[in-house]
């Protein structure tokens, strides 16, 4: 009886297993299916790249519907998707790795206020320019008649984006002038530290100078021009036949005023607009001259020659940064697990909070609160702001860390402490402190390493570090192999020493 129990209970195993591999097999065959007949009925898609962060008038969330993006950029995708009869979809990238999404395939093409450069011409396959501007300067309505150009700003910070015409400029003007400049990641930003006072001016082309100011009723833009670019859409450097279908669909939208309709509904369209599309329609077939001369573009080598002292000065930041806030971090660690291994219920409550808080929010968010979201309590400097920010992140780490290890020391030689009449300070001073450190030695020794590669982060609140200065050079070189391959070996020379000197105090401790 019970043989027959159990096969019958097998046979019963067997077929649900069987019944549940059938119903699963249903449900992804219709799931290929409808797939499948989706692909079919829809049209192929054209896939943009832009930068939604900060991005308006080119691209933003749109108010109404944040799923969506709106933007005159926007616009100008949802033309060539008709005009190719492809279904544009938008795909998020950071503005600084356009260039170099839209070269590895990530998209289709990259439009997102694109500045038309000899060197990105050089590099990538250019759709003819559909909108001309100017750079200006913005500066406080009270330095107005101060500072009218960027002579007047000898030895003052000016702030601009990364990767663009205006950071060119002002990186010539730091030789020429002596002025400090100061890179932003998005353009909202420096326009909120002009106003704070942390930057004594802002260059940037006239479409975002005009949408700060009127932000700010304390700004004001100068009326000299600082230099004229023009935006384009950018492609593989291979896409030279889906390029110039684009550049046909362009020109005939200057002919017969869509490309104006799109201007005009973002109050964007000016007498500057006519005189960029008679030029383009006269050179219809012909490579389009930017508007801005530059420089022929160096070699890797030669550039990497140029910028390496760059980096190291960004290398020696980036130490100095690290080796403070892992200080800060340690002294406030230790205090917080003392704490919580020594306090009353009230203070292991608080401490234990403050440990949650910094573990379960990340530390780039920290970083936006103390350095934007306090600026109307309290201004921090930047490295002051990055020097903190990474300190109390990384104190809730060390805290478990020293937790765990005091609480790893034997009982018993804690008892035999009390019973020589040794206080509890003591005890933890000659008896417990040393060997939890002993303990803590590894974990430390790490987390400081992963501290030094997330002080690259700090690059989001103006702290020009070693990352930050790599990806500035891989802008303007187009390519991340060398400056990569630069970044990762420096960060390399400044972690290795240190792990190798733990390993020998590590070593040392074993043997006594």
């Amino acid at each position: 009886m019970p043989r027959i129990y159990l096969i019958f209970r097998r046979r019963y195993h067997v077929t649900r297993l069987m019944s549940l591999v059938t119903v699963v097999g249903l449900a992804a065959a219709s799931l290929i299916v409808l797939a499948a007949d989706v692909r079919a009925q829809g049209a192929p898609e054209l896939r943009w790249g832009g930068d939604s962060e900060g991005g308006a008038p080119f691209v933003e969330a749109d108010p109404q519907d944040p799923a969506r993006v709106a933007g005159f950029d926007v616009e100008i995708a949802e033309l060539l998707g008709r005009g190719l009869g492809r279904m544009p979809r938008f795909v998020q990238a950071s503005f600084t790795t356009l260039e170099a999404s839209v070269a590895r395939g990530d998209f289709d093409i990259g439009l997102s206020g694109i500045e038309d450069t000899p060197a990105r011409r050089a590099r990538l396959a250019l759709t003819v320019p559909y909108y001309e501007f100017r750079e200006v300067l913005t500066v406080r309505e009270a330095d107005r008649d101060r500072f009218r150009t960027l002579a007047d700003l000898r030895g003052r910070r000016v702030a601009t984006l990364g990767a663009t015409l205006a950071f060119d400029i002002l990186v010539a003007a730091e030789a020429e002038h002596g002025i400090v400049p100061v890179t932003y990641e998005d353009d909202v930003h420096p326009y909120g530290d002009l106003a704070l006072g942390r930057v004594d001016a802002v260059v940037l082309d006239e479409v975002l100078a005009t949408r700060g100011a009127r932000r700010d009723p304390g700004l004001v833009n100068q009326e000299t021009s600082l230099g004229v670019g023009r935006y384009v859409g950018m492609l593989a450097p291979g896409e030279i036949a889906l390029r110039d279908r684009m550049n046909d669909i362009l020109e005939q939208a200057m002919r017969d005023g869509r490309l104006e309709a799109i201007f005009r509904r973002w109050n964007m369209w000016n007498e500057d607009q006519p005189r960029l599309y008679a030029r383009v329609l006269a050179s219809a077939g012909d490579e389009m001259v930017p508007a801005v001369a530059a420089a022929a573009p160096l070699g890797r080598w030669e550039a990497a020659r140029r910028y390496f002292p760059s980096l190291l000065q960004a290398a020696v930041i980036t130490l100095v940064l690290s080796c403070l806030a892992m200080a800060l971090a340690i002294v406030l660690g230790a205090a917080i697990a003392s704490g919580r291994v020594y306090g009353g219920p009230p203070l292991r409550a608080l401490l234990t909070g403050y440990v949650e808080v910094m573990r379960g929010t990340p530390l780039l968010l920290q970083l936006f609160v103390l350095y934007f979201g306090l600026a109307a309590v309290v201004q921090l400097p930047a490295f002051v702001a990055a020097l903190v920010g990474l300190g109390l992140n990384y104190a809730a780490y060390e805290s478990e860390i020293y937790r765990g290890a005091l609480e790893a020391v034997p009982q018993g030689q804690l008892d035999a402490a009390r019973a020589l009449g040794f206080t509890e300070a003591q005890t933890l001073a000659l008896v417990r402190g040393p060997q939890a450190f002993r303990l803590a030695l590894a974990p430390m020794t790490n987390d400081f390493v992963a501290l030094l590669k997330d002080s690259s982060l700090v690059s989001v609140i103006t702290v020009v570090e070693l990352t930050k200065q790599a990806s500035i050079f891989a802008a303007n070189i187009g390519s991340w192999v060398v400056p990569g391959a630069l970044c990762a070996g420096l960060y390399l020379a400044l972690s290795l020493p240190l792990a190798r000197l733990a390993r020998r105090i590590e070593k040392r401790w074993r043997r006594e």
